[in-house]
């Protein structure tokens, strides 16, 4: 039997006297050794998507692989690929090491300097080993799981300001309140904002990384800010020009050490698609594409996804669409969005909010942002969509792939994206302009007013937030309606003592005390409790009378105000002047 090796070899001196090494083994077919540990787990992802019996029988691991510390590599391998044997490479073939490794998954130990007949034994017994389980997985298995490694959300923008950032800040809080472990990096390396929307002055960033071939937990710690909120924050340098050091290559090793310290890596890559996010976009276990129901910002989603296409980072069906700032009267529908750019678009539209997210915006304080925000509670019902939380309700919508890893696997081009860029440069016009599917000039069919009575929907999600918010708003409408009624029974209650009071005084200037009270007492309604006073004429030969009303509360009858309105009127008394004139 021939068996398959697969060095993971950092160091080149070392992946030299390794391979000349297996080479003299007989019955051996060593592979092109793997530099890094990303590589190697891509490798065998690629491998074992096509069979079982294409994955090597043995893959020998040094102890200074990177960017992954080479026990973790150990592990992460032995459970997403146990048809596989593994050896680890050390120079320390102490107790302590060998008991450490034998936990992780490893099938033995080969101490450097590297001898013929402890290597050639330790691969018989890991090969012997491997066949075992393959011939009890009977070729059926499937070798390519999840496996123990964090999943990767990639989150970008179609054009600036659809609001990116906000969608991966809150994304990321959302999986932290439901307990999982979480690192949000900032990939837009120019222009990054996360720092500002949580209010982080950090002097590390994903630039101090780039140049770091063995980036060790300890060389992680350093770099990622752990948030008050439990987030792990890996930020955008603050040099712009910075930006430049983090390649295609860096990104992988970053995010890869990363998703083997966190449960979830949420990647914020900005709007424009530098080497680095279209690496991360195509290593992505879910990418997101944030945009708003506007004609520019959808064509420039529908440029995206080309874009991707065209460089075979992600295909559209791969691509999760998020539509921001929805409102039922946009004339764009997230509809006409999925068939504008191809791609799959999530259920949870996010409704516009500028009113609830400007003060938390401002005060870089977004953790803070009310829990009953519409806003917000949109934004964590996506969580809950993506399955980025633990029981939330929902499937991941379509888009969502297994973790591996590029957008056109079956094609066998595994060229790094630096490479398709420069393919991509020399391609004719017909790969610049073709569709990818029906539907995708949708918007340059269908003119904008049409579009909106084509496909608008009041859908009962709509007519379920106008009830909520109506339920929200009445009791303060009551309250004001209150006030209002309140005041105009005052204003009421004063003109009713006044009129009162000049009736009588009229009345009884001409027939006395009584005919006063009866003429004040008739001009007011019986619901209101009255004081009437009639003291006649005084020295001025003025009939005077005062008349005293309680203002009701709300309803006339019902309750009265412990105090009282006041009206008083005069009248030239009639009975005096008759009485001269007779003398």
């Amino acid at each position: 039997m021939t068996i398959r090796i697969l060095p993971a070899v950092g160091d080149p001196d070392a992946a030299r006297a390794i391979g000349g090494l297996l080479g003299q083994l007989p019955g051996v077919e060593p592979s092109a050794p793997v530099g890094d540990s990303t590589r190697l787990l891509d490798t065998l992802a690629a491998l074992a998507a096509a069979s079982l019996e294409d994955l090597p029988e043995v893959v020998l691991v040094h102890e200074r692989i990177g960017p992954s510390p080479a026990l973790e590599l150990i592990r992460e391998v032995a459970l997403r690929f146990p048809a596989v044997g593994v050896v680890l490479v050390t120079g320390d073939a102490g107790p302590a090491l060998y008991s450490a490794a034998m936990d992780a998954g490893a099938r033995g130990i080969a101490g450097i300097p590297l001898a013929y007949d402890e290597l050639a034994a330790r691969v018989q017994a890991a090969a012997q080993w491997a066949s075992g389980v393959r011939r009890h997985l009977g070729g059926g298995g499937d070798v390519a799981a999840t496996g123990p490694g964090g999943t990767l959300v990639a989150v970008a923008g179609a054009k600036g300001g659809v609001g990116t950032t906000v969608t991966a800040v809150q994304l990321a809080l959302a999986a932290r309140a439901a307990g999982r472990t979480v690192a949000l990096v900032d990939l837009d390396l120019q222009s990054g904002d996360v720092a500002s929307y949580l209010d982080v002055q950090f002097r590390r960033s994903i630039a101090d990384l780039a140049q770091i071939t063995d980036i060790s937990p300890r060389v992680l710690q350093d770099a990622v800010f752990t948030h008050h909120t439990g987030l792990g924050l890996l930020l955008a340098p603050g040099e712009g020009e910075r930006g430049e050091e983090v390649t295609d290559r860096a990104a992988r090793q970053v995010v890869g050490a990363l998703r083997t310290r966190f449960e979830l890596v949420v990647v914020d890559c900005g709007t424009q698609m530098t080497s680095a996010g279209a690496a991360i976009v195509e290593q992505a276990d879910t990418a997101l594409l944030v945009t708003t129901p506007d004609v520019v910002a959808v064509r420039a989603a529908k440029r995206m996804v080309r874009l991707w296409d065209r460089l075979q980072v992600r295909k559209a069906e791969e691509t999760v669409t998020v539509v921001n700032r929805h409102t039922r009267s946009a004339e764009i529908q997230p509809q006409l969005v999925a068939r504008a750019t191809g791609t799959a678009v999530a259920r949870t539209a996010i409704p516009a909010g500028f009113k609830e997210l400007q003060p938390a915006v401002d005060s870089g304080r977004m953790q803070d942002l009310d829990a009953k925000s519409a806003v917000k509670q949109a934004l964590w019902g996506l969580a809950g969509e993506l399955g980025l939380v633990d029981g939330a309700p929902g499937a991941p919508p379509p888009g969502r792939r297994a973790p591996h890893r590029g957008g056109h696997a079956q094609g066998g081009d595994r060229s790094l994206p630096g490479l398709r860029r420069r393919r991509a440069i020399g391609a004719g016009p017909d790969d610049d302009g073709g569709d990818t599917g029906s539907g995708t000039d949708a918007l340059n069919e269908i003119p904008p007013s049409a579009t909106g009575r084509f496909l608008r929907k009041r859908g009962g999600g709509d007519r379920g937030q106008v009830t909520v918010e109506f339920i929200g708003v009445l009791p303060l409408a009551l309250i004001v309606l209150a006030v209002i009624w309140q005041l105009v029974l005052v204003g009421y209650t004063y003109s009713l003592a006044g009129n009162a009071a000049d009736k009588g005084a009229r009345a009884g200037a001409a027939g006395g005390a009584a005919a006063c009270q009866a003429a004040a007492q008739d001009d007011i309604p019986g619901s209101w409790s009255a004081d009437i006073d009639c003291p006649g004429a005084g020295d001025g030969a003025v009939y005077r009378s005062t008349v005293k009303l309680t203002v009701p509360i709300l309803f006339p009858g019902a309750a009265d105000f412990p105090w009282t309105v006041t009206g008083s009127a005069g009248a030239s008394d009639e009975t005096e002047t008759a009485a001269g004139a007779g003398q």
